[in-house]
């Protein structure tokens, strides 16, 4: 059972049993056709991931090896060829996985000052430096996704946030090498990220806002990425975990830095 070695910090992870695995696999249709080198790195992160990450179920909800184990093998498709791999989430332990939606208090501060408080149903949130909390009934829905309507994956979703996360600032720019698509500095690494963010978070939202209003065509990718460029990027990277291929096609313009990024440790483009 997989219960058996989920922490286990001292000696290096056992591998994850072969039924589970399999198991795994057959409840994530989007992993299919990946390369079997591809997968057996997937195995082998998810594995780590499960020994050093905590899983704990709130408001009823029982952990169980394969909900486990489901998280585990999407969260580190994002780091799956980054250098440093799991590094990039080591700023926290916790993963809470609830049964449903949860209802959060929000503050905002509009441009006259004025403070709003109001409720916000949410089926994901990572913290900086704190925990990951899922909707299970959710993390199925994506892991299972019947290709139909926008993708929803929150498990890739929330983790990426985590990804961006990482130099401070929650705003669709992650940290980026120096020599990110080019020679110079960070500043321009970033620079030339957000060349290729900025106009395809712009169209997304244009297209959104015609959608909705005028009955327009609705844009492939989950309308929420539409309400800022951190969210752009995080459901953007839904989309490209999910289906690469059609990612590259409808961001013909931004796929490019997303593989240049997500995929530095590999010769594929």
């Amino acid at each position: 059972m997989l219960g058996r070695w989920l922490r286990s910090k001292l000696r290096p992870p056992p591998q994850i049993p072969d039924d589970a695995w399999q198991q795994a696999l057959a409840a994530l249709p989007f992993l299919a056709g990946r390369p079997a080198d591809e997968i057996a790195r997937l195995r082998a992160l998810s594995a780590r991931f499960l020994q050093q990450k905590e899983f704990h179920g709130a408001l009823g909800f029982a952990i169980t090896d394969r909900v486990a184990l489901l998280i585990a093998a999407q969260a580190v498709l994002p780091v799956l060829h980054l250098p440093g791999d799991l590094d990039w989430y080591d700023d926290f332990v916790g993963i809470v996985v609830v049964p449903s939606e949860v209802s959060t208090r929000r503050t905002l501060v509009d441009e006259a000052g004025v403070v709003h408080e109001y409720d916000e149903a949410i089926i994901g949130e990572a913290r900086a430096h704190g925990p990951v909390m899922l909707s299970w009934p959710h993390v199925a829905e994506g892991a299972s996704g019947d290709g139909q309507g926008p993708i929803l994956n929150v498990v890739i979703h929330e983790f990426a946030h985590k990804i961006d996360m990482r130099d401070g600032e929650v705003d669709g720019c992650p940290p980026l090498p120096a020599h990110f698509l080019g020679d110079g500095s960070a500043l321009q690494a970033r620079e030339r990220w957000l060349q290729a963010l900025q106009p395809a978070y712009d169209r997304f939202r244009e297209q959104a806002i015609v959608a909705e209003r005028f009955g327009g065509e609705p844009p492939w990718l989950d309308d929420y990425a539409a309400s800022s460029l951190a969210e752009f990027f995080a459901v953007a990277c839904e989309a490209y975990f999910v289906d690469r291929p059609r990612f590259t096609r409808e961001f013909e313009g931004l796929a490019p830095a997303f593989d240049a990024f997500f995929r530095a440790a590999t010769d594929e483009g």
